[in-house]
């Protein structure tokens, strides 16, 4: 008895060493409290005056493109005539160097502007004089037409018109507007003289003008923006050269047919006006011949009847025919996309806007062919 009584002891003992303590549970402590860090480790006041800082530079920044949109635009205006240079440039550069393809160019543009000085302006220059001073003449050989009196009688406006010719005050209102007449030729020549200048620069630099273009893309995409950019450049080179000859054909075929009618008075002066408008997009070519038209009715009821006839016809060949063959190398622009874009253009940034919404546009259509339409018609 005593003998198992000790191995049941010893086996107890052994029991208890070999057995684990129990593990005392620690009673859960909570969590800290969350520590709400600030968003910048700058203060409010800081970050407020720096966003004011932001502020007033985007406005200083946009005032100033405000006051420069003028130099802007014949920056713009120069490179895109570059671009519609560099074809004539590319072929003599096959024949001689670069610079003197450059330079040769140049002297054809000044030879071209310095005879037209010579010889166009001051024919120009007698043919406005001489019909400004016989606007009143011409006004009165309106009320000759039975319809005309009559519109005369009821509203008075060819009466108001040749008041306003006679009066002793015209003389002053035009002498204040020679003045402002001149301050805007001065303009109009050192913009055209600075336009020169930059087109003849963007001509001799226009191959690295158009590698810093293709480098702003990454260089896995180089290649595509090259093509993009080229189209691009190809694009408005087209519309350039095709707005050149459109407005030569029309200026051309208005002075021979004003000359025919018995306008040779003013063939040069109003053909020439013509021409300009016809620079501007939409608006401009009819603006032209309702106003040529108007003269032609001065001289005689057929001659303005033949002067409105010769230019609806000449307005459906243009637009069915001379235009897209002329423009079929450029980038092809809606109709109704066209009349926004010259429209907008024109609000926007005056006549070069106008001038330059077309190409801006045929821009923007390649890029969204190019660049946005793949990637909606993958999805």
């Amino acid at each position: 008895m005593g003998r198992e009584k000790l191995k049941r002891d010893w086996a107890r003992r052994m029991k208890g060493a070999i057995a684990p303590k129990p593990v005392q549970q620690e009673e859960p402590v909570a969590p800290p409290p969350p520590v709400i860090e600030p968003v910048s480790g700058q203060s409010p006041f800081k970050m407020g005056f720096y966003g004011a800082l932001g502020v007033m530079f985007a406005l200083a920044l946009s005032q100033a493109l405000v006051t420069v949109q003028s130099i802007l635009l014949l920056v713009l205006l120069a490179f895109m005539l570059a671009l519609g240079a560099s074809p004539l440039v590319d072929f003599l550069s096959r024949r001689v160097h670069h610079k003197i393809a450059v330079a040769l160019v140049g002297l054809m543009a000044v030879g071209v502007v310095a005879i037209g000085v010579i010889t166009v302006v001051p024919l120009l220059t007698e043919q406005a004089t001489l019909l400004i001073r016989n606007l009143p003449y011409l006004l009165e050989n309106l009320t000759s037409n039975e319809q005309i009196s009559k519109l005369n009688e009821r509203y008075g406006l060819i009466d108001r018109a040749q008041t306003f010719l006679r009066s002793p005050r015209l003389g002053d209102q035009v002498f204040n507007g020679v003045l402002g007449a001149g301050a805007v030729v001065v303009n109009i020549v050192f913009s055209a003289i600075m336009t020169l200048v930059l087109t003849l620069y963007f001509l001799a630099s226009l191959d690295a003008i158009k590698q810093l273009v293709y480098n702003l893309a990454p260089a896995s995409r180089r290649p595509r923006a090259r093509y993009i950019a080229n189209e691009i450049f190809k694009g408005v080179s087209g519309y350039i050269q095709g707005m050149g000859i459109s407005v030569t054909i029309a200026t051309v075929v208005t002075f021979t047919y004003l000359y025919i009618i018995g306008l040779r008075d003013y063939a040069v002066a109003l053909s020439f006006m013509h021409g300009l408008l016809c620079f501007i997009p939409v608006a401009g070519a009819p603006t032209g011949a309702v106003i040529i038209s108007v003269v032609a009715f001065t001289i005689s009821p057929s001659a303005g009847i033949a002067a409105v006839v010769f230019f609806v016809i000449y307005q459906q060949l243009d637009a069915y025919f001379f235009y897209p063959t002329i423009m079929r190398r450029t980038v092809k622009v809606p109709g109704a996309l066209v009349v926004l874009s010259a429209i907008i253009g024109g609000i926007l940034l005056g006549v070069i806007g106008a001038v330059l919404a077309i190409p801006t546009a045929a821009a923007l259509i390649l890029l969204w062919k190019e660049l946005l339409q793949p990637v909606l018609d993958a999805r």
